[in-house]
């Protein structure tokens, strides 16, 4: 039975390697010539982020096959491309989240994939030569980038992508738009006086996983956008260390920060535990101004299956109308999230999204 599996495959392999009809070439991300179709209608996407990409670009339409996060049922999923596709749910798995994929698998799929799209391939999943020698498809890596010092690259995998599935139009359309609202949030408040600006601290920041009210982000992105004086950036700079951390709670109650924002992924963790759980019950907390003075917020969490950087830029909105009423009077949060997520994953889904975090998403948080 085995053996005569593996012939199965060996001939969908043989048949699908000529199918496949490169036309042209296309650089990835790490520099790999890779050679494609003219004309590419079947895709799948490998990797955290992968698939939110093609769905900027508008092309998750010639999606075959997802990677089994699409196919989970969970109480909690911060994925606004994944709210406004919820046919990825139905569709065929090609391999395991985190770019483990199956070669066998994506070999029996049908229709074919006619190129493979892969982010993260240096650090988690397949290595996508030896996925490609396996199934004969191109794979196409991607480096996913960020919003801050690796926008370039981000910007670069969406071009790269774009010429792939002939959408290069969009692509600029795309980072157009990303440019234009950071732009605009940099004009907003980049003047604003030392004494008009408020200290603030971010908690319940998830990493692999929920935390506590410790949990944060000293370059948390949109902190920077509004200029926010985030004292957790200021610590970091000073020790070293800008990625996720964990600040000492007596830090914390030293600093008395202005305002405080809570990453809503901290209610992952339930009513008895968390971030929104200590600020009610741990006497430390109850002692802030800002807890005592109600002057706590509930922001999106967006480091879910890596950033979804349309929640950054509408996290960035609330926060900048939080800290400077005045220079944000023409906007509301709600309303600019749902056009940042209409733009970009071609639905508006901040309803959505509150409701899964029990409609505390760009609010104050009930901490008395």
């Amino acid at each position: 039975m085995k053996k005569h599996r593996l012939l199965c495959v060996a001939l969908i392999f043989f048949l699908a390697v000529p199918a496949i009809g490169a036309a042209r070439t296309l650089t990835d991300s790490n520099g790999r010539v890779n050679d494609i179709p003219d004309t590419i209608d079947q895709a799948i996407c490998s990797g955290s982020g992968c698939l939110r990409l093609l769905t900027y670009l508008g092309a998750q339409d010639r999606i075959v096959a997802v990677d089994d996060i699409e196919a989970r049922r969970r109480k909690f999923d911060a994925r606004p491309y994944a709210i406004a596709n919820p046919q990825f749910k139905k569709m065929p798995i090609f391999g395991e989240f985190r770019g483990h994929d199956n070669p066998e698998l994506i070999l029996t799929l049908e229709p074919q994939p006619q190129v493979i799209f892969k982010t993260y391939t240096s650090s988690m999943g397949y290595d996508p030569q030896e996925l490609q020698d396996k199934t004969g498809i191109p794979v196409v890596v991607l480096d996913y980038g960020n919003l801050g010092n690796k926008r370039p690259a981000l910007y670069k995998s969406l071009r790269i992508m774009a010429q792939a599935m002939g959408r290069e139009q969009r692509a600029e359309e795309v980072i157009g738009y990303i440019d234009g609202l950071i732009a605009d949030l940099s004009h907003r408040t980049g003047n604003v006086p030392g004494q008009e600006r408020s200290t603030v601290y971010l908690g319940g920041v998830a990493f692999r996983g929920p935390h506590g009210f410790q949990s944060t982000e000293p370059a948390y992105p949109p902190f920077q956008f509004v200029n926010a004086i985030n004292l957790a950036y200021e610590a970091g700079k000073a020790g070293k260390s800008l990625a996720q951390s964990d600040i000492a709670k007596e830090k914390i109650v030293e600093w008395n920060p202005d305002v405080l924002f809570l990453d809503l992924a901290t209610l992952q963790l339930g009513d008895d535990a968390g971030g929104l759980f200590e600020l009610r019950t741990d006497p430390a907390y109850r002692m802030l101004s800002a807890v005592k003075e109600g002057r706590v917020y509930g922001v999106l969490p967006y480091n879910w299956y890596t950033q979804n950087f349309g929640s950054i830029l509408a996290d960035a909105y609330f926060i900048g109308k939080v800290l400077y009423p005045d220079r944000f009077s023409d906007v509301d949060p709600a309303a600019k999230a749902d056009e940042i997520y209409t733009f970009l994953v071609g639905k508006p889904v901040f309803k959505d999204m509150d409701a899964l975090f029990h409609g505390m998403a760009f609010k104050p948080v009930p901490v008395n």
